[in-house]
């Protein structure tokens, strides 16, 4: 696999908001779903988010990650644990 570019990196980083929006803003189970389906959706969501900021360049020990901040992704994945618990 080839290294990812500045762009990609961005949007993957970008793409991660997406993942953040839904965590905080979905306190409760939508009313067309069981409680093991919303837990399944943030799970999918918070793990999805634990993935990403692992992510490592092609020599598979330097992360893809320069400067980015994390703090509204550590908060969801801890927000998004503490509701499927």
């Amino acid at each position: 696999m080839a290294e990812r570019t500045t762009d990609e990196i961005a949007q993957i980083f970008t793409a991660a908001g997406d993942s953040v929006t839904l965590i905080n803003s979905d306190t409760a189970k939508g009313s067309n779903e069981t409680e093991q389906e919303w837990k399944d959706r943030i799970k999918r969501n918070t793990d999805h988010l634990e993935i990403i900021k692992a992510y490592k360049k092609e020599d598979g020990t330097t992360s893809i990650w320069t400067s980015e901040d994390f703090t509204a992704i550590d908060a969801a994945i801890t927000a998004g644990k503490a509701r499927i618990a």
